[in-house]
């Protein structure tokens, strides 16, 4: 049993189950007491909490993540390094790795993959821009939810970049499979390591295998340095021509060939997203720089090994940083040549003079574009779901197109994802609820849970809870009450008890009896005839009310008396007409039902409490007022039996009864 499982961690969590171990910590489920939450707390393994490496980068997992504030990022609510334990409390994630979903799913559909790296991206444009990079991406460290939003994990050994560049040997290294080039082999890493390793995951979500696979780490580590990986569409030919450019484009060996930054790739998913069938220019994607063969590159011992993290500032073979930065100096001095023989070629030979083609200003930082005196920038403030706060997701003119000197530019710069509260719910009925999640442009789904502290179709609370900030169009989940738990008792049988007995053993069963009176044999007067629901239900919920249908006694008896009359009589005698209570009561008004005819027949339908019954069938002669032909005949109302009869004058004697009782 774990000695932290069924604790409370200093007073407040409450430690439920362990739902993760990783090389460094064990990662559990939690209760927060004071926030009345569900959390994840990952605690320092004991045996590396004397240590001070693990402790340290302990710490700047910690640290990393403290200062973000993202969607797609897991949150950190609270964090401990006492003496004896180290723990931090974040999010809990109710989900699996990208790892498990892709393992299950095997390559998954390209628009699926595209809309998981988009969060993903998301996530890490919005830690590059606090100068954070992960340098750990990878599958294992993706979290994919119910709904399908992703959630990045694991900063354990993250760095902020901005101390980075000062560091040219670089240890630290993630998984194998999705390291860089430039993490194998020690070298300076900044936030275009984490494009290779999300280059790495679209690639494997894509195809369903690695790029690199090979017996050993330190073999697949050479084939990231050294190895191109084969094109996507070699391995899964429904892939679309952009989205294979995309992965490779991130997946370039040498970093100044990859994607600019997050938002750079961010921006060419929601070009393919919006016509799969672009095919992007393909000196993007080209590069010119050949592989560098490197022997000295860090050996990792096995593929997730945590490796060392340390700055090594003051070693003696750290190397210098003068080449690089003069090799961009020239770089950025070719390409200005470069731009600057363009324009000069337009102007000598034939431009328009003052046309040129508009800047593309897409992706770049609205507070960083560079001042001009050919054109004007109008800056349009909008809200965008796929592009990071103060980034220019559209401009009027499009990039390329020909301009004149002096044009407005607008650029359309990003507000991020628009956000709302969750409103508070509680105590809403559903419907209510629901208009007030539709009015919030929120999405939503009804969860029925029992409460017995909360009226039925009424909402308990709402996940994520009143007053989270989410973005528009996020799901809700509503927890409805479906009132208190159902009890069950037994459902006792109570046909052929008194009234008075049958209805105090139902409410003595903790039911309740409501009655009815049915018709019955003069025997179960009183008496209950029959329970709904039937004694065949076992059981019933606790306070279900039984129908018990009480005997008055009495039958209604129902019969129909057939005559028979040869075919040319009615002809002859006119109609008939039957007649009851010894021939006063004629049968069409109080006591019979029904009389009709049918060719050379007559019946009577007859519906009576009476056991007997005489009824006189007379013929209404033609012509005359007076009845001179009738028959009597005597019925047992119960059986149809006719029990006597007796026919006057040339009245017809065939006659048959039958009954529908």
């Amino acid at each position: 049993m774990d000695k932290f499982v069924g604790k409370r961690l200093d007073g407040r969590y409450e430690i439920q189950e362990i739902i993760g171990i990783g090389g460094m910590a064990v990662v559990y489920k939690a209760y927060d007491n004071v926030e009345d939450r569900i959390v994840a707390i990952k605690i320092l393994k004991e045996e590396y909490s004397a240590n001070e490496e693990f402790l340290r980068r302990f710490k700047n997992e910690s640290k990393a993540i403290a200062v973000l504030s993202h969607p797609n990022i897991v949150k950190v609510f609270d964090v401990s390094f006492g003496e004896v334990f180290q723990y931090i409390v974040m999010e809990y994630i109710d989900g699996i790795t990208l790892k498990t979903y892709i393992d299950r799913k095997g390559s998954l559909p390209w628009r699926e993959a595209v809309n998981f790296t988009i969060q993903i991206l998301r996530g890490l444009q919005h830690a590059h821009d606090k100068g954070i990079v992960h340098r750990d991406i990878k599958p294992q460290n993706i979290m994919v939810l119910k709904d399908g939003t992703i959630k990045v994990t694991d900063f354990g050994i993250a760095r902020f970049a901005r101390n980075e560049y000062k560091t040219i040997t670089d240890k630290a290294i993630g998984s194998v499979h999705y390291i860089s080039p430039e993490q194998a082999k020690g070298d300076v890493t900044n936030e275009k390591a984490d494009i290779y390793s999300v280059g790495v995951m679209l690639y494997e979500m894509l195809t369903g295998v690695l790029p690199f696979e090979a017996e050993s780490a330190v073999s697949v580590a050479i084939m990231q340095l050294q190895t191109e990986a084969k094109l996507p569409s070699t391995i899964n030919s429904s892939i679309p021509r952009g989205i294979e450019q995309i992965t490779m484009h991130a997946m370039r060996k040498d970093p100044n060939a990859r994607y600019a930054s997050a938002a750079e790739m961010l921006r060419d998913l929601e070009i393919f997203k919006k016509d799969p069938d672009v095919v992007f220019e393909e000196n993007v994607f080209v590069d010119n720089s050949p592989t560098k063969y490197i022997d000295d590159f860090v050996d990792p011992n096995r593929e997730d090994e945590e490796d060392e993290d340390e700055e090594d500032v003051g070693r003696k073979d750290d190397k210098s940083p003068v080449i690089p930065i003069l090799t961009g100096v020239a770089a950025v001095f070719g390409i200005f040549l470069i731009i600057f023989g363009i324009f000069a070629a337009k102007f000598l030979f034939g431009s328009s003079g003052s046309a040129f083609p508009c800047p593309n200003l897409i992706g770049q930082q609205y507070d960083k574009i560079a001042e001009s005196k050919d054109y004007k920038i109008e800056v349009i403030q909008g809200y965008s779901a796929n592009t990071e706060y103060g980034i220019i997701y559209d401009q009027s003119p499009t990039a390329g197109k020909e301009i004149k000197k002096g044009t407005t530019i607008k650029a359309y710069v990003s507000m991020g994802q628009k956000t709302v509260k969750v409103p508070d719910l509680s105590n809403y009925d559903l419907s209510k609820a629901t208009s007030m999640l539709k009015s919030e442009n929120l999405e939503y789904e009804v969860v029925e849970r029992p409460d017995e502290n909360v009226a039925a179709n009424t909402v308990i609370e709402t996940s994520p809870a009143k007053d989270s900030n989410v973005y528009v169009g996020t799901k809700i989940t509503i927890y409805v009450s479906t009132g208190a738990p159902t009890v069950y008792v037994d459902l006792p049988n109570v046909v052929g008890l008194s009234k008075d007995d049958a209805v105090k053993l139902i409410e003595r069963a903790g039911l309740v009896a409501n009655t009815t009176t049915v018709e019955s044999e003069a025997n179960m007067k009183g008496f209950v005839v029959s329970q709904s629901p039937s004694s065949s239900t076992k059981q019933v919920g606790k306070g279900t009310a039984v129908t018990l249908s009480i005997g008055s006694g009495e039958s209604t008896n129902k019969f129909t008396l057939k005559v028979e009359l040869p075919n040319d009589y009615v002809s002859q005698y006119g109609n008939l007409s039957a007649w009851t209570n010894g021939g006063s009561t004629k049968s069409q008004t109080s006591e019979e039902l029904d009389l009709w005819r049918s060719g050379a027949s007559y019946s009577f339908n007859f519906t009576t409490k009476e056991k007997r019954m005489t009824i006189l069938v007379k013929v209404n002669g033609k012509g005359s007022s007076s009845y001179d032909n009738y028959a009597s005949f005597t019925v047992d109302c119960k059986t149809g039996k006719i029990l006597k009869s007796h026919t006057y004058t040339n009245y017809p004697t065939k006659s048959n009864t039958s009954s529908n009782n």
